[in-house]
């Protein structure tokens, strides 16, 4: 299983997972033009592409989402409320491949075994995603308001979790943000603070991932480096060695990361 962080961030969202035989890509929150290039710049062919898994319906996960399945022709899969939540936002999608799942049902997409589940966000009804392929396991969760039980149970023991770290707190409360968006953002439905993703760090190394990727930092509100320091600290506070007992690693806004072997 190969993965690879192409942009994450309120500018952006699409990752790339792949195997042997089957090539997804979890949203398409950028111009078609923008995903392909950087699909290229690791060596990838956009027409490669067997599917798109849709998080939700927000544009920052869907903006380029229509152009790029017409296109090369690719199946999206979502659920029915989010597809009539994006209705009107992302153009004609070939009814051959408006593919429509259910929350927390298992299905393939050629190889590769994929569950939808749940997650808490301001949205019609937002998942993220656990992906399997022999015995490997990446679970992917952002845009989460809050680090519940539920997603500690679905991210147990993955391979690679994708981890929101969306915003510092101060830096939020202090900065330019109107009031509302504060309080969205803030609340169990918006998005997950550094502090609350190095607390969920603490479990998910404690359930047995030893691997994690943050991810969907904010652009005005974070920083690589508070996130990092923030989950660093957390980890090291609690008795957990940082490298050792659990490698972090940050998904960057504007530029693809690396291919990377699960």
């Amino acid at each position: 299983m190969k993965f690879c962080p192409l942009f994450s961030g309120s500018s952006g969202n699409a990752t790339y997972i792949a195997t042997e035989d089957c090539a997804l890509l979890i949203d398409v929150g950028l111009p078609a033009s923008t995903i392909e290039k950087a699909l290229r710049q690791n060596g990838i062919d956009p027409s490669s592409i067997d599917g798109i898994l849709v998080t939700h319906e927000h544009s920052d996960h869907i903006a380029g989402l229509g152009p790029f399945s017409r296109r090369y022709d690719v199946p999206v899969y979502a659920n029915l409320p989010t597809w009539d939540a994006m209705n009107g936002k992302v153009g004609a999608v070939a009814t051959k491949n408006a593919r429509v799942f259910t929350n927390g049902q298992d299905f393939y997409i050629g190889d590769m075994g994929i569950r939808p589940f749940s997650t808490p966000h301001d949205s019609a009804s937002s998942v993220g995603y656990s992906l399997f392929y022999k015995g490997k396991q990446f679970t992917y969760m952002t845009d989460i308001g809050c680090f519940s039980a539920s997603l500690l149970e679905e991210a147990k023991g993955a391979d690679l979790v994708f981890l929101e770290s969306n915003h510092d707190l101060d830096m939020l409360k202090n900065g330019k943000y109107p009031a509302y968006l504060k309080r969205r953002i803030l609340s169990n439905r918006g998005h997950l603070s550094n502090k609350d993703a190095g607390d969920a760090l603490i479990k998910l190394c404690e359930s047995g991932v030893r691997r994690v990727m943050l991810g969907h930092l904010s652009r005005e509100n974070n920083t690589e480096d508070v996130a990092r320091d923030t989950a660093l600290a957390a980890l090291i506070g609690h008795g957990i060695k940082p490298f050792t007992d659990i490698s972090i690693g940050i998904a960057r806004r504007n530029t693809p990361g690396r291919l990377v072997q699960l």
